[in-house]
């Protein structure tokens, strides 16, 4: 009789995932990654998909390929819609295609969206910054944005256009901004006839009393200063209370309000933890805090569990950040535990987190790095940050396809991906308004069957 391996069930793909499969290759274990998504998200570089400096799949790999060496791993493409933590099963669907799968170990590293604090609402017209999708989409709206001022004869509603802003003073909300400055200074200029890019307003706003707070007042002073100088706008302690098509209204400590006209928004303040977490918390009696993450045991099991470990964004451990290096080190851990009990004794010693440092480009060869004591600025803060995202990437191909778009973009002015299409710009509010009736399959779209098929309605779909 052939021996039956135990079986661990990793959700997500992302790093804590990866990382965690890959520890796991030398184990006398089966390994299954069930993924939204078969890619692995370098989420760090969303900001320049959706500014035109990288194309998705630099940041992006095939979960596939990266593990096609690994024969012990499986990969599935499939949401996970529940955990049965007593039956110790999970079940996934994927285009009407539903999978149930029974784990000895289950690592739990399915991450975090975007919170909008209660004002989902705002999603529609202020996109954040995940997926793919989202930064596809974003992408689509910056760029559109120009093009329509292009073909606007109304000033007005010409500045409304050509003014954007961005949501959250944390790193994503910095980099995107300096970055969206740069495109509209550099990149665009001289790309237009009618109306001049290097005249766009690019507005930073936060609720905080300042620009990447957790950096400390020193760097974070450098990183407002570089921001001004490169023309971007800093509102700090002010909180968004409105966001639609037209403008953004933030209210001051003071209670007095402002609006400020603007088409394309980006919202980068806040996440909001994997439902996944409510789920387990509800099951195993382990606390769920308001973003959404689950309180964990030092050793990143949940109470009564040893059999299954949380980490990432989704865990809530010591005031951990929610950063890569969190993920990455947890997944590992995660997976160091169940090789030393197949080994015979389990290790039970609680995760060490080793602070690898925190990075923000602000603009061109200019950044932050705060790496233990050491603190840097300017340019080399950014070779620092060029070395530490380039050696994270995975694979090498992607490495150096990145370093020769990155070579584009600083070097020059240009940027090597700034195509655009339609279904980008609106596909998500297309779904979104199909409603829940609405079943995509892998032919198409599986229509329910008290709703009879009407062509018509299906070509204006289409259109």
């Amino acid at each position: 009789m052939a021996h039956k391996r135990p079986h661990v069930v990793i959700i997500g793909s992302g790093f804590g995932g990866l990382f965690a499969a890959q520890e796991l290759k030398d184990a006398d274990v089966d390994v299954t990654i069930v993924g939204k998504t078969v890619y692995h998200l370098f989420q760090p570089l969303l900001y320049q998909v959706a500014t035109g400096i990288l194309s998705p799949g630099e940041i992006a790999p095939s979960t596939r390929e990266v593990l096609k060496g690994q024969r012990n791993a499986k990969v599935i493409m499939s949401e996970v819609t529940s955990i049965d933590v007593d039956a110790r099963t999970v079940t996934a669907e994927a285009l009407q295609h539903e999978t149930t799968l029974h784990y000895d170990y289950l690592i739990v590293a399915a991450g975090a969206g975007q919170s909008y604090f209660g004002n989902d609402h705002f999603a529609v017209y202020a996109p954040g910054m995940k997926t793919i999708d989202d930064a596809l989409e974003l992408r689509a709206r910056i760029f559109g944005a120009f093009e329509v001022a292009e073909l606007s004869e109304d000033p007005a509603e010409r500045e409304r256009l050509m003014t954007f802003v961005v949501v959250g003073a944390g790193p994503t909300g910095v980099e995107m901004a300096g970055q969206i400055k740069d495109l509209a200074t550099n990149t665009l200029k001289g790309n237009f006839r009618s109306i001049d890019s290097t005249q766009a307003r690019v507005i930073l706003i936060d609720g905080a009393p300042a620009v990447l707070g957790a950096f400390g007042d020193k760097l974070s002073s450098r990183a407002k200063a570089e921001l001004e100088r490169i023309g971007v706008e800093v509102i700090l302690d002010a909180l968004v209370t409105d966001v639609n098509s037209e403008s953004v209204t933030y209210k001051r400590k003071d209670g007095s309000t402002e609006r400020i006209g603007a088409v394309c928004k980006v919202w980068a303040a806040g996440v909001q933890a994997s439902p996944l977490g409510a789920t387990l918390g509800k099951q195993t009696g382990a606390e769920v805090d308001r973003a959404g993450r689950i309180s964990v045991n030092p050793d990143l099991t949940l109470p009564g569990h040893p059999e299954i470990f949380v980490v990432g964004d989704m865990m809530s451990l010591d005031k951990l950040p929610g950063v890569a290096q969190v993920a990455i080190q947890g997944g590992q851990h995660a997976a160091r535990t169940i090789a030393s009990e197949l080994g015979g004794t389990r290790d039970t010693s609680p995760f060490q987190y080793k602070d690898r440092g925190s990075m923000a480009v602000i603009s061109k060869f200019g950044a932050i790095a705060s790496i233990g004591k050491i603190k840097l600025t300017g340019f080399p803060a950014w070779l620092a940050w060029l070395f530490v995202h380039l050696i994270n990437i995975v694979g090498f191909k992607h490495r150096v396809t990145t370093l020769m778009h990155w070579a584009i973009a600083f070097l020059s002015t240009g940027r090597a991906e700034r195509t655009t299409t339609r279904q980008q710009l609106v596909g998500r509010l297309a779904v979104s308004q199909l409603g829940s009736q609405f079943q995509p399959t892998i032919g198409g779209v599986r229509l329910p069957l008290e709703q009879p098929y009407d062509p018509e309605a299906a070509d204006r779909r289409t259109r």
